[in-house]
């Protein structure tokens, strides 16, 4: 069983826009805050694809990654992830692969299944076309040939991608995209940092089902941690309540701007209301550092996983960096 200072950290990034910010804004604290995390020996930093959506700036997904690989050095950058339903496998694999070009052995793709918006614009995104259960599987097989070496008589040819062996990674909040990451032997990161619900059946079934591939030998399991940390429990509680607001706005279809905290906002709450958000936030790890510590522990013990993605929206810049450095350190301790 792995102690936390034997699971690697990495983030996630939505790259939020603050209620009386800009898109600017929400990019460039995008950069600074994986510059940190670079600084705090993160493993990688991802990006997540989502469209239509106010307050949130990562639709243009690969864009962003070059721009944060650009800014950084050495720190992993990846898509947590693009939403394959929205693109085709070769333009993906051009993306990729120009990414990868640019920036050798930094560059992830993630890939999800869902479509990440809502489904007037998932037919703006790639019209009409009709998904069905194989598509999936499908087309990260292709994705896999196209970033592969080119074999004999191969009429498609990714250019760039080709011969990139971009590292392809397979998240999910249910059982589908464990049982496939297991049977192409790819790592697999389960969305727990908004739907908890599943996730020790999941990781269950992909290490019971993981079949060695040619790029992994065992099974590798990430999964999202939101994370919200202080000096102290009482003010981690106050900073949580900007995350509470999001969630809860999603709950009632009334997406906003990241908010700005509010005092008590949880004991505000109709009960049905407060324990949907817990249940949402299950997996979260909320606190100072000694709460970080035994929660990063038990997260540890109950899931044996390689890898936290963290996920912190903390409304205040600095104050999100700072959360990011009490998670290291309770990390280490």
């Amino acid at each position: 069983m792995k102690a936390p200072k034997d699971i690697a950290l990495s983030m996630l990034d939505l790259v939020a826009v603050r209620e009386g910010g800009t898109v600017a804004d929400a990019i460039a604290l995008a950069l600074r805050t994986a510059q940190h995390a670079e600084s705090l020996g993160f493993a990688r930093y991802w990006l997540a694809e989502h469209h239509n959506i106010p307050g949130i700036a990562s639709s243009a997904t690969a864009v962003l990654v070059s721009h944060v690989a650009g800014g950084t050095r050495t720190i992993r950058v990846g898509s947590g992830g693009i939403m394959l339903p929205n693109h085709a496998p070769l333009v993906v694999a051009e993306a990729f692969g120009t990414l990868a070009e640019i920036y050798p052995g930094r560059i992830d793709l993630g890939l999800g299944r869902a479509p990440g918006t809502d489904p007037a614009t998932m037919r703006a995104l790639r019209r009409d076309r009709v998904e069905s259960e194989d598509d999936f599987p499908r087309d990260v097989a292709e994705l896999q040939r196209l970033l592969g070496a080119p074999q004999p008589h191969q009429r498609l040819i990714a250019t760039p991608g080709a011969g990139t062996e971009v590292p392809i990674w397979l998240l999910g909040s249910s059982l589908f995209s464990a049982r496939l990451a297991a049977q192409m032997g790819l790592p697999y990161t389960f969305a727990s940092h908004f739907a908890p619900r599943l996730l020790l059946q999941a990781i269950d079934l992909y290490r019971r089902e993981f079949r060695p591939s040619a790029t992994l030998a065992k099974p590798y399991v990430m999964i999202g941690v939101p994370l919200i940390a202080a000096p102290t429990d009482e003010e981690a509680e106050y900073l949580a309540s900007s995350t509470y607001q999001r969630v809860l706005g999603i709950m009632r279809g009334n997406r906003k701007q990241l908010q700005p905290p509010v005092e008590g906002f949880m004991d505000k709450l109709p009960p049905d209301e407060r324990a949907a958000v817990n249940e949402f936030l299950a997996a979260g790890v909320i606190g100072g550092p000694d709460a970080v510590r035994d929660g990063f522990a038990a997260l540890a013990s109950a899931t044996n996983a390689d890898e936290f993605m963290l996920v912190c929206d903390v409304f205040d810049p600095d104050l999100r960096l700072r959360s990011l450095d009490i998670a290291a350190a309770a990390r280490a301790a």
